[in-house]
């Protein structure tokens, strides 16, 4: 992912579209929308997502205390505009340590999320049980929004999925016992509703979760 676009749903190399396909290719998964190289994480990272995507751009804001903006990432390309986002922030756990999130908006059967998950994809909904009560909350552009857990995920991270503004919403968080952020309500902003708070967000280093696998 550090200087082509890259298959959503394995990190693999994809074809550009050509005489004989009018879509990118990935040799595994076929049709795809393609990941964007990342780059460092700086407000014009984000206002470069910010003017492409078609899905929401979510990061806590206000961001927690002592937690940084640590990288974007985008799905699609200048034809389709993006189809999927992530936004990695990194800081202080709730239980001491460093904790990394990651929230990803996506259309239906992108991948993303399943990727960063480190699950087989695309979607989360077969493994959320959505007939229990949610086990998270967050206040997603104003609206309430039940996050289920996912299972089948790696032990190292806890998984979180639900819906908000139409669309996917994933929060993969590392370490697993971090995933107790998610039980404080966070609120979320949708970025491309930002205006110009968005050059207020402090970055830091690039987060690797973004860039692997």
């Amino acid at each position: 992912m550090r200087g082509e676009p890259s298959c959503p749903k394995c990190g693999g190399r994809v074809r550009a579209p050509g005489l004989f396909s009018d879509s990118w290719q990935c040799d595994v998964h076929g049709t795809v929308h393609p990941v964007q190289p990342v780059i460092p994480p700086s407000v014009d990272a984000l206002n470069v997502v910010v003017h492409r995507t078609q899905v929401p751009l979510w990061m806590p804001w206000p961001l927690p205390v002592g937690w940084l903006f640590t990288g974007v990432a985008c799905a699609g390309d200048d034809r389709t505009g993006g189809r999927a986002t992530a936004v990695a922030c990194t800081g202080p756990g709730p239980l001491g340590g460093m904790g990394e999130l990651i929230l990803v908006a996506e259309e239906l059967g992108v991948g993303l999320g399943a990727r960063y998950a480190g699950m087989d994809g695309p979607d989360p909904g077969p493994h959320m049980n959505v007939e229990k009560p949610p086990q998270a909350k967050v206040l997603a552009a104003g609206r309430p929004t039940p996050l289920w857990h996912v299972a089948g995920a790696p032990e190292d991270r806890a998984v979180f999925a639900g819906e908000a503004l139409g669309v996917w919403l994933w929060a993969v968080v590392w370490p697993e016992q971090s995933g107790l952020l998610m039980y404080d309500e966070l609120v979320l902003t949708d970025l491309r509703d930002a205006g110009a708070e968005v050059e207020l967000v402090p970055c830091g280093a690039l987060s690797p979760r973004l860039l692997g696998p």
